[in-house]
């Protein structure tokens, strides 16, 4: 991908991974993202979401770093969680960032242990990940990035009393969200727990 300044360990496998051209979206907010400017991205389904999120996730983290988890991905339910973590064994060939998930149904004590000896990415359920941070005191202040996946979902099922919890947790990290609309709910949350967000709406054809 043609992105300016992208790292060349991820820029080399976007390429084996067949993922040559940048569309608009990609294109319109790396750069923002990159700035750790809080965002929320709207853009329809099978446009590349899950996608964008890795590769701005390995970009901003680029290499294995300390303990506590530096970038917490929330996605709907474990296939969500599986999906993203294929794509991020597959962006993120050539970096050592260690990245791990969990589920409603995952074991919680295995869980807490794998994530003690260390990760970089941590990609869960929102029921789970606030159980998870509500218990085990891990050092937020390491955390870079909070992205909600398909925001318009998990809010349309009532679960935005978890990211909130989740949020305000965290004192300082970019947030972002991404989705498939920019609903009632998505505004209020972003407008509750993002400091000046900025708005990508891509059109339907992208």
């Amino acid at each position: 991908m043609q992105l300016k300044k992208i790292n060349p360990n991820l820029q080399k496998a976007l390429i084996e991974a067949d993922l040559i051209e940048a569309n608009e979206m990609q294109q319109e907010t790396f750069s923002t993202i990159k700035s750790g400017v809080d965002a929320v991205v709207q853009s329809v389904g099978g446009s590349g979401k899950t996608t964008t999120i890795v590769f701005n996730v390995i970009q901003r983290l680029e290499r294995a770093h300390m303990v506590s988890p530096r970038a917490l991905v929330v996605v709907e339910d474990k296939e969500k969680m599986l999906e993203m973590l294929e794509m991020f064994s597959v962006l993120g060939k050539y970096t050592d960032l260690r990245i791990y998930g969990t589920h409603d149904k995952s074991d919680i004590d295995y869980d807490k242990n794998q994530i003690s000896v260390g990760i970089d990415v941590l990609v869960g359920t929102p029921n789970r990940l606030t159980e998870m941070f509500g218990t085990a005191g891990y050092d937020v202040n390491q955390l870079k990035m909070f992205v909600v996946d398909d925001a318009d979902v998990l809010f349309r099922n009532r679960l935005e009393p978890k990211i909130t919890r989740l949020s305000d947790s965290i004192a300082k990290t970019q947030r972002l969200f991404f989705c498939t609309a920019i609903t009632e709910k998505v505004e209020i949350m972003a407008d509750k727990i993002m400091i000046e967000p900025l708005f990508f709406e891509m059109d339907d054809e992208e």
